[in-house]
Formats: structure tokens, sequence, C-alpha cells
């Protein structure tokens, strides 16, 4: 292969990224969208949150704090937890690539399962190192799958749990077997993104076993429950030397003066955060229920979206589905770059949206 020296070249495995595309936002020549493609929460932030925001904008001037400490301590004294153990970033998608820039080089190799978010292959690849993908079982996470998977190679295994877009989870005790059949020198991932949705008992987001191992870390977001997706603000709860290594390699203001006082606010309002809640389990059993009643398929979820699978029949696949749906101004999240051509994900929406889904797919299905 001929090096092209007319132009700066990335280094080599650059270019073999496929770049992330976001669920899709337009449905032309439709007077009326209802997005349902990015797993946004119908009921916005909270009062108090915008309230925040808007009185931050009179210092727009002054750099933001750096150590973010406002919103680090807010986090700490809501969730119980020690600020300097908390690193707060530019979404969580930030802190998953600084863990990759920080602990991945050629040569290494991290673990992801089959139908696990897209940014973690990209943040490895990126970092030279080398992705294994695993299989899932009935779209969960499969932890013996992983565990067959982990060679002397392995550096770090990345889990979302809750899963996106399957909206399955992986029970505490099958998180602590993996756990506990790792090698010290395997970093453990655990995405949280949609903690806040699952409230099952046999679930938790990481906080005990980070605060009582070395090798795991925790990764949290402000963009679904909290409805703050335009700040980006994303934490992270880790042990002091990872912490401390992530600031070393870290933006100095990652974090806008806005967002963090945003983000504090937000985060202490936990009565709105459980009426958000609240809402979306009313909603996604609703939902489920009546996609099911009409011959779908739907994976069960404990986040704030729905998986629907579609018939492998011609005209009632799921790119007919969206093509249909996104005639009708329902805008749904296609999934086949996560390895599920035939499914498409749906964000529980606003009441009128998630009754105009079920009666546009029953209309679609030949039901209505």
């Amino acid at each position: 292969m001929t090096t092209d020296t007319s132009q700066p070249v990335p280094r080599p495995g650059i270019l073999d990224i496929a770049a992330y595309v976001p669920g899709k936002e337009h449905a032309p020549g439709v007077a009326r969208v209802f997005k349902l493609s990015s797993n946004e929460t119908p009921l916005g932030p909270s009062p108090r949150a915008i309230d925040a925001f808007r009185q931050s904008v009179g210092h727009l001037e002054r750099y933001p704090d750096g150590q973010a400490m406002a919103l680090r301590t807010a986090i700490g004294e809501v969730y119980g937890l020690n600020t300097g153990n908390i690193l707060c970033g530019n979404g969580s998608d930030e802190l998953l690539g600084l863990l990759c820039h920080v602990y991945l080089g050629s040569g290494d190799e991290a673990i992801v399962t089959e139908h696990g978010f897209l940014v973690y292959k990209i943040q490895i690849m990126g970092a030279g190192a080398t992705v294994v993908t695993v299989q899932e079982k009935d779209c969960t996470v499969d932890v013996d799958a992983i565990l067959a998977g982990v060679t002397g190679k392995t550096k770090m295994i990345f889990i979302a749990n809750p899963g996106n877009p399957t909206g399955t989870y992986v029970p505490v005790a099958e998180i602590r077997r993996l756990h506990a059949a790792l090698p010290k020198t395997v970093m453990l991932v655990l995405d949280a993104a949609y903690a806040e949705y699952a409230r099952r008992n046999d679930y938790e987001a990481g906080i005990e076993l980070v605060s009582g191992s070395s090798n795991v870390v925790m990764t949290r977001t402000f963009s679904k429950v909290y409805g703050l997706a335009a700040l980006r603000i994303g934490w992270i709860y880790a042990p002091s030397a990872i912490i401390d290594a992530l600031n070393r390699v870290r933006s100095p203001f990652n974090l806008s003066g806005p967002a963090i006082a945003a983000g504090s606010a937000a985060v202490r309002d936990q009565g709105f955060v459980g009426d958000a809640v609240a809402y979306n389990s009313l909603w996604l059993d609703k939902v489920s229920h009546a996609l099911e009643a009409i011959g779908l398929k739907i994976t069960p979820s404990v986040t704030n979206f729905v998986l629907i699978h579609f018939p492998d029949v011609d005209g009632k696949r799921a790119t007919d589905a969206d093509d249909f749906l996104t005639s009708r101004g329902y805008i749904l999240r296609a999934v086949k770059g996560y390895g599920l051509p035939n499914a498409l994900r749906m964000t529980i929406g606003p009441e009128e949206a998630n009754r105009g889904v079920i009666e546009t797919l029953g209309e679609f299905m030949g039901r209505s």
C-alpha cells in the first residue's frame, strides 16, 4: 500500500472505524413530527435545573470550575459517595473515551457484547486496541460468553447495564460472578446510563462493586431521566487511582458553567426524577402490551425504550415499518448497526406520540 504524502495521514486503523450515526430527526414533508429515536425524556428537565441554567448565563465571561466541584458535591450527597472518586465529563461518552485513551493501546483487547453501545467499539479502535465481540443470549449480556472471551491480552470489558438498544439488564449476582472471575488487571466498565429506570430488586448500577474493588468503574449520564441531553453531562465513579489517571489527560474545562449549575440542581431534585420514572413505567407497560397485542415481538425492557421486532415477511420488515411510521411523523431508531436489522427502537414519549405509534403500527400490521 502506497502512502499518500500530499496530505496529513491518520495513524493506521483510524479510517477503519465506522463513524457513529445518530438516530434521524426529520420526516420530510410531514408537518408534525414526534422524535422517538434518541431516548430523550418527554418530561424535559427539572424546573430547578432550568432556573439554575438561566441564572448561570449572566456569567458567561468566566471560565467554569475545572474541577466541577459543585456538581461532584451534589452527586456525592445524593448517592452517598466520596467526591474524590467522582469525575465529571462532557457526557459519559467523553469518559468512556478517556478510559480507552488511558488504559488501552496497540496489542490490547477489549470485550464488548453483541448488541452493545457502538461508542465502545469506536473508542477502543481509536486507542489502537482490538475489539473482541461476544454473543448475547436473547438480547441479554451473557456472562459466560464474556468469560470465554477473556485472554491474556484482555484489558477492559464494557457492559451497558441496562443495555442499549435492547433494554435488558444483568442481575447484580451475575455481575459479581463476572467480576470475581476476572484477573485484577482487567477493568470492568459498567455503563449505567439508564440505571434510574431499572427498578428491579436484583439490579444494581455498580456503586457497591466499585466501592469494594480496584478494577471496576461505573459511568452515568444526565442525558436520560434528568432531561439534560443538550448540556452533555456525564460522571464516572471509580477507584482513586483511576480518577487520578483520567484527570491527567482530560480537558481542563470539560464542562461548561451552565452545565455544572443545571446538573447540580437536577440531581438534587429527586422528586422530579421519581415523577419521570413513574410516567415511564406506566407507558412502558402500556406500549409493550399494546404492541404485543397487534402481533409484534417486544424484548422486555427496564429502560425508557422498547425494542420492537418485526416479521421476516416482505412488506412487514423493520425497514418497511420505519418508512410507514416516518410518513406519519413518528421517528423511531433503526438498529441495523447494532446487529438487529429487523427491529426498531422506540423511546417512550409523550402520551400523544405513544398512542400514535400504537395506532400506526396497528394499521401497518393490518390490525386496525
